[in-house]
């Protein structure tokens, strides 16, 4: 079990780091690896190919032209979770190349790194169940996180 979060680039490590933070909360491991699909597509491959004989779900990290997160997919049968970061750019129109894929290359698109995470235990959890009660207790926690926020504006409020 394992999840490879794959970045186009160095500037994207801040948004990997919310994602293994998710991660670790559920202990389960993770690699972050570096590869751009523009700049150096056969390396993307290679790092595909490392992973593809194991239970991975790839997370992968591009802004601007994403074209990591659909090359990965179409070249892997694992999942794939396209989290690109969100930038004020093109008042955050980069976004349209993560959405809009290819016929045939279907990576998942979740834009907040927990949830990409929380995706990412999710599908692990169809095989390695022990992460079933670990999800459980995180659910749980958020109902906890809400109640308490009731309670607050109620009495103060």
């Amino acid at each position: 079990m394992l999840v490879v979060i794959l970045m186009g680039s160095k500037g994207d490590l801040e948004h990997a780091k919310k994602i293994a933070q998710t991660l670790e909360k559920f202990e389960v491991p993770y690699v972050m690896r570096i590869a751009s699909a523009h700049k150096v597509p056969l390396k993307v491959l290679e790092i595909i190919k490392e992973y593809e004989n194991k239970d991975v779900v790839f997370i992968t990290i591009a802004g601007r032209s994403n074209a990591l997160s659909g090359f990965t997919d179409a070249n892997t049968t694992k999942p794939v979770i396209a989290c690109p970061p969100y930038s004020d750019k093109f008042a955050g129109a980069d976004i349209f190349s993560t959405l809009r894929m290819p016929s045939g290359v279907a990576p998942l698109t979740i834009l907040e790194p927990e949830e990409a995470a929380l995706a990412a235990v999710k599908m692990l959890a169809i095989k390695y169940e022990n992460l079933i009660d670990k999800i459980k207790k995180y659910q749980e926690e958020k109902r906890r996180e809400i109640e308490k926020a009731d309670e607050e504006v109620k009495n103060n409020g």
